[in-house]
């Protein structure tokens, strides 16, 4: 199996031409002021997990290179955010939102102009696959576009006055000030612009911040940004996190923290904070999601919806299956399904058509998942799968673990890797029980068709997680559903008209109803003297 997987890796004559990167990206500058600013300071190397194999043996492929900014650089850039936002006074948060739908309008028309480099950028960078690459753009851009959409209504039912008790009020929503957009490595596109996007058209400046993986993605779309919006709206920061990261925070000028990534990051970056009251946090964190399959499930829909949600990109999803409870009755036939279904699963490189299991980002993620699979071992697990747990540099081969007890770290821990652990159950409550002691609560997937024991599992849940699913893999969309976490899974609701609101805040102009105030209301709203004070409709 080793060597299988080392010969995966391809000679660079291997890689198809229009996937090939001959000339690895320089970027020597970054984005603020509406200007792209050239660095003239260190600059830190972009490797790709994909390894090339050479006659002086295998190494990651140099896909480019990116600032490393200093601290100093960093609250220079968040100061330019500051100053645009200007207290609210500033060009884009006074803009009306007809305008600022424009402004996104034209950045998503420039976009669509770099899909095809994003895509091989996703590949490179993250081990995405080709097919998942592609989805993850065109996702990102419908993801903009709905957004537009909901705002659109938003404001329609926004543009109408309120008389009550005497008072004539016009109630609309405002943005919050300068936004830290910070993304994860496993969606670096569509998951950052889930929070820029909403921050962005309700009138927010930005700061973005890219993953420790997934950098270069963001090289083509810096003239888009620039050209789309005034400057100062959005600017870029580079770098290590530990160096630029928390000095924005401790500045005390940033508003609005939209962050996906771990709790314990965002909780040492709340706490660095100088305002908590004053900070409002968009986050969406870890995961545990557990399938519990019922004695009656189907299995062949299970199991096929168990392998999709536990090793669709490796299992480097938030929403992936971590952890799979099954009864006892049934647990023999379901590991032999599985086992099956991940034999039949492509291994290669993410160009390949139909591969499923690609190298992964992280140089530190192979040798924690051997050190889960040997924990699981030692303590009475087993590999069920054929070659289960083998690695080979950026490679790990998926580990079917059974049984899984409480002892074991697998049992606990998100793997965010393709480990899979298998718990045996006799009594219903034991994964009720599971779910209700865990620090995490975004999904969890029941599989049966007793309509009796469904329901019970489902009142069970409800109040324990985010999103149940029924006889399906724990997902995201569609993006109108609300997407969120108890515990430690999130804080805030995420979804296309959530996200609006909770980057923004509802303000009241009001005055009493008296001939006086009518005529001057009148007057601004028929001269257009306001952009806040409006009856304007869009369409």
């Amino acid at each position: 199996m080793p060597r299988d997987i080392e010969v995966l890796f391809p000679d660079e004559d291997q890689i198809p031409e229009q996937y090939r990167i001959c000339h690895p990206i320089r970027q020597n500058y970054y984005l603020t002021q509406g200007e792209l600013r050239r660095w003239d300071g260190a600059l830190q190397e972009v490797r790709s997990p994909v390894r090339i194999r050479s006659s002086e043996g295998a190494r990651q492929k140099l896909v480019g290179e990116a600032p490393l900014l200093t601290e100093t650089a960093a609250l220079e850039i968040l100061a330019v955010a500051a100053q645009a936002y200007s207290n609210g006074r500033g060009v884009w948060p006074t803009m009306s939102v007809g305008e600022r739908i424009q402004s996104v309008q034209r950045f998503t028309v420039a976009m669509l102009q770099k899909r095809a480099e994003i895509v091989t950028l996703l590949q490179w960078e993250v081990g995405k696959s080709l097919q998942e690459a592609e989805r993850e753009f065109d996702r990102t851009v419908t993801y903009i576009r709905d957004t537009i959409e909901a705002l659109k209504e938003l404001d329609r039912v926004s543009s109408r006055f309120v008389i009550q008790q005497g008072i004539i009020g016009q109630i609309r929503r405002a943005p919050l000030g300068v936004v830290l957009c910070m993304g994860p490595y496993n969606f670096p596109l569509y998951e950052t612009f889930t929070t820029l996007i909403p921050a962005l058209v309700m009138g927010n400046t930005i700061v973005l911040k890219p993953p420790r993986f997934g950098i270069l993605i963001f090289q083509p779309l810096l003239e888009a940004f620039r050209d789309s919006f005034p400057a100062g709206v959005v600017n870029t920061v580079y770098g290590d996190g530990e160096t630029v990261v928390p000095p924005l925070m401790a500045s005390g000028q940033v508003d609005v923290l939209g962050f996906i990534g771990t709790h314990r990051v965002a909780d040492a970056l709340r706490a660095v904070h100088p305002r908590p009251h004053r900070l409002r946090c968009v986050l969406g964190l870890d995961a545990k999601n557990p399938a519990i399959i019922l004695p009656d499930a189907d299995l062949g829909l299970a199991v096929a919806e168990c392998i999709q949600g536990s090793l669709t990109f490796n299992g480097q999803r938030c929403t992936a299956l971590k952890i799979m409870f099954v009864h006892r009755s049934i647990a023999d036939d379901f590991l032999q399904r599985m086992s099956r279904g991940i034999g039949a699963l492509k291994c290669g490189m993410p160009w390949e058509e139909g591969v499923t299991i690609t190298p992964l980002p992280e140089p530190e993620k192979p040798a924690y998942l051997e050190g889960l699979v040997s924990d699981a071992r030692a303590l009475g697990a087993r590999i069920v799968n054929p070659g289960g747990g083998t690695s080979n540099g950026s490679f790990f081969y998926p580990a079917l673990l059974y049984p899984v007890t409480p002892a074991m770290r697998i049992y606990n821990e998100e793997q965010f890797g393709p480990v899979i652990a298998v718990v045996p159950f006799d009594d219903i409550r034991e994964p009720i029980e599971y779910v209700v002691a865990s620090n995490y609560g975004q999904q969890a997937s029941i599989f049966g068709r007793n309509s009796d024991l469904l329901a019970q599992l489902v009142d069970a849940l409800v109040n324990q997680v985010c999103r149940i699913n029924i006889n399906s893999q724990c997902q995201r969309s569609p993006d109108s559903f609300p997407f969120n976490g108890r515990k430690n899974s999130a804080d805030g609701a995420q979804s296309v008209a959530d996200a609006l609101r909770i980057f923004s805040i509802r303000i009241v102009v009001a005055a009493r109803e008296t001939d006086a105030n009518r005529e001057i209301i009148t007057t601004i709203v028929r001269e257009r003297k306001s952009h806040f004070l409006s009856t304007d409709y869009i369409l």
